[in-house]
């Protein structure tokens, strides 16, 4: 009787052993629609560099990305062992083919591509809602965790930047009203809350000292004229030209107007990291560092 259930039970190990693991699907929803994968994927392509860092910070590696404006915290991957599939607003079809990816991943510069990218390969679009920025960073560092399977990896680095924005908000608090400017050029343009980078009103609490810029400016570039008008307590600064490689908005805006506003007498000039701002903006990783820099400036 012993002997029988024995050779029973080894005989069903040996069954549940020689039965192959399915590999479960995966479905995530994203700014496109939705996405199904057979499994979680082993060769991802990303034209995201906000991806490529919360894919760093998870330990997920990609085989593919773009070979042009890549920052320089990303810069291994300027390396051979990366391949090169396009630029940030065109994928080279025929590399991305070849490589034969088990994901893509698009947003923002690249979400034009996405219907073409997804006859390649399951394909999602992580791009932001500039009116919900901080949300929409969450949703899509969600999406990652999922399509991963890091899902805890994804809550502790939503919690450590949660921490962040935390301390720049109570920063902020008492700080005055601030004025978020681009600099391009010689072209300086406003930006105020639900706007491209208006999270440092939405999300970090900086009071806007104009609520309305768009009707403010019609989205038209403004003059200095218009910085003294409105005479910020502490000026916000993207220098656009820095993010591509040069950069002057520091001699743009030392001007005799600029000079006597509050934020420029007082010295409460605040150089956003341009290249975290404007090329990468978009990740949990690079919002961290923004808000800690806006955090610190205001500590001061």
């Amino acid at each position: 009787m012993t002997i029988r259930r024995t050779a029973t039970a080894l005989l069903a190990g040996f069954v549940a052993l020689s039965t192959p693991v399915v590999a479960q699907e995966i479905t995530v929803t994203h700014a496109q629609g939705e996405t199904t994968l057979p499994g979680v994927p082993e060769k991802v392509v990303s034209f995201d560099f906000a991806a490529i860092e919360t894919l760093e910070a998870i330990g997920v590696d990609v085989a593919g990305l773009p070979g042009s404006n890549l920052p320089a915290h990303l810069e291994k991957y300027a390396s051979d062992d990366y391949a090169k599939v396009g630029s940030l607003f065109e994928p080279d079809y025929e590399a991305l083919a070849a490589l034969e990816p088990d994901l893509i991943i698009v947003a923002g510069r690249s979400s034009g591509a996405y219907e073409e990218l997804a006859k390649i390969a399951p394909t999602v679009d992580l791009s932001n809602d500039w009116a919900d920025f901080y949300d929409s960073i969450q949703a899509n560092a969600d999406i990652v965790g999922q399509l991963f399977d890091k899902e805890a990896e994804i809550d502790a680095l939503k919690a450590e930047t949660d921490a962040k924005v935390e301390a720049a908000k109570a920063a902020a608090a008492d700080a005055g009203k601030g004025l978020i400017v681009l600099t391009s050029g010689a072209e300086v343009s406003a930006y105020g809350p639900g706007s491209r980078f208006g999270f440092i009103h939405d999300t970090l609490g900086v009071t806007p000292v104009i609520e309305d810029v768009e009707a403010a400016t019609h989205g038209d570039a403004i003059s200095f004229e218009f910085i003294l008008e409105a005479n910020p307590d502490m000026l916000f600064v993207i220098d656009r030209d820095a993010a591509t490689g040069s950069g002057a908005a520091a001699a743009i805006l030392d001007n005799e107007l600029v000079a006597e506003t509050t934020a420029w007498k007082n010295g409460d000039v605040v150089y956003i990291d341009p290249v975290r701002a404007y090329i990468v903006n978009g990740g949990l990783i690079s919002f961290g560092i923004m808000a800690d820099q806006v955090a610190e400036a205001l500590s001061q």
